[in-house]
């Protein structure tokens, strides 16, 4: 995959404004839109982030986690960059808006961040 520059003026922002925020991949293609992020409270950090990626207008759109580690911020572009191709993407672990995972499945938090290829911070 090409690179892209990724400018950070300011490495502190508000959850709610990257929210709704444009993910694509470093080759441009998009891969949906941030949705939320989970907070671990007891560690004061970003488990995962959710994306929303598919479906049609909103609607059958399939939500996946992915470690804050394996994003990157272009604040020239309002977006965040994954470096994964969209085919991969497709596959990645997800979960319907309905049915989200158990925040105790540890074993499937680490197999998100293992499919990102980022060491779980919990370990």
């Amino acid at each position: 995959m090409q690179d892209r520059t990724i400018t950070t003026s300011n490495p502190i922002l508000s959850a709610s404004t990257l929210s709704g925020d444009k993910v694509c991949n470093a080759l441009g293609e998009d891969l949906g839109k941030v949705e939320d992020f989970m907070l671990d409270l007891s560690n004061g950090r970003i488990r995962y982030a959710v994306l929303s990626f598919g479906g049609f207008l909103g609607m059958g759109d399939k939500l996946f986690a992915v470690p804050p580690e394996a994003l990157r911020i272009d604040t020239e572009n309002n977006e965040l960059i994954l470096d994964v191709e969209r085919e991969r993407l497709e596959n990645a672990p997800g979960f319907d808006k309905d049915h989200w995972p158990e925040t105790s499945d540890h074993e499937w938090e680490r197999s998100v961040y293992e499919f990102y290829g980022s060491t779980p911070y919990w370990e």
